[in-house]
């Protein structure tokens, strides 16, 4: 693709063909709160990828209100689902140059969100989904272009949940790891474009998510199966 908007998550259609998919404009809040369930019955709540904050930010996650680690049981699933994602396109061998040092940087800062949320939640933290990434690791290609979806749809989405977060140390911890995975967005739209088509920054002010909207386009995926 060579347009530069934010590429959304919901354009990427079962086959890998990353094109716009219609049949997840009905998808019900309802049913994206279903197959957001992981384990135990627990419903997860908004935000999106808040990655690994710092050590000293460990107290301040400990002492979350009850919002805060709902918010930060979603960062964790969509870590994993970014982690697992990146992890997979690495071990199918199929990417060259900097597109595989790309996914090999990127797998490696998504697991070390996984490892740092679930040691800040413990018990608290919700269980690993099971992933079909429905064949978009399979092609250098597709690959990008479903990488763009992912983050930039993180990015968004943090942005409508962060000024929910109600610990500021808990926040500013989050902030530091927000700009780590803008670059990521901006490195992949890099790569695709090669400094073209789509620009790294297409735009001086990017759209917030809110929770619903997130719910909607991650499992309008059919990315997390169960």
């Amino acid at each position: 693709m060579t347009n530069n908007h934010a590429l959304d998550l919901g354009e990427i259609d079962v086959d890998g063909a990353l094109q716009e998919t219609a049949g997840r404009a009905g998808i019900t809040r309802g049913d994206a709160l279903r197959r957001a369930v992981l384990g135990g019955g627990a419903l997860i709540g908004g935000s999106a990828l808040l990655g690994a904050m710092p050590g000293s930010a460990m107290g301040a996650v400990t002492r979350a209100t009850a919002g805060d680690v709902d918010i930060l049981n979603f960062a964790l699933t969509l870590e994993y689902l970014e982690a697992a994602f990146y992890a997979e396109a690495v071990s199918m061998g199929k990417l060259m140059g900097e597109s595989k040092m790309f996914a090999m940087v990127v797998a490696k800062d998504e697991d070390a969100h996984v490892t740092f949320l679930k040691g800040a939640l413990g018990s608290k933290a919700v269980k690993k989904p099971k992933f079909d990434f429905q064949g978009t690791t399979a092609k250098q290609a597709t690959f990008l272009q479903t990488a763009m979806a992912l983050e930039d749809t993180g990015v968004s989405a943090y942005a409508g949940a962060a000024p929910m977060i109600a610990n500021k140390k808990t926040l500013a911890a989050a902030l530091s790891v927000h700009s780590v995975e803008a670059r990521h967005a901006a490195w992949v739209r890099q790569i695709i474009g090669h400094g073209g088509s789509p620009s790294p920054a297409p735009s001086a002010f990017d759209p917030a998510r809110s929770k619903a909207e997130v719910l909607k386009v991650v499992t309008g995926t059919k990315f997390i199966v169960a």
